[in-house]
């Protein structure tokens, strides 16, 4: 028998908020760099960093999208 705390759905949710909004700030922290980037280099290379902050945020999407149950109306 296991030893493991079950959690429950609403500790999940709080747990799992925390470990999500990581994501945001590190997708959003991406981007702005990008931003000043491309405006004390070259636009390219701040496009870059920018798309690797969204591909962060994407993937924030995907998590909770395959993580949580949507009731749709």
């Amino acid at each position: 028998m296991s030893k493991k705390r079950r959690l429950s759905p609403s500790e999940e949710f709080e747990i799992m908020k925390m470990v999500l909004d990581k994501f945001l700030w590190l997708g959003f922290g991406i981007m702005a760099f990008g931003l000043w980037v491309s405006l004390v280099s070259t636009f390219m290379d701040g496009v870059w960093y920018m798309a690797a902050g969204a591909i962060v945020l994407f993937a924030f999407m995907y998590i909770i999208v395959n993580e949580y149950e949507f009731i749709r109306y």
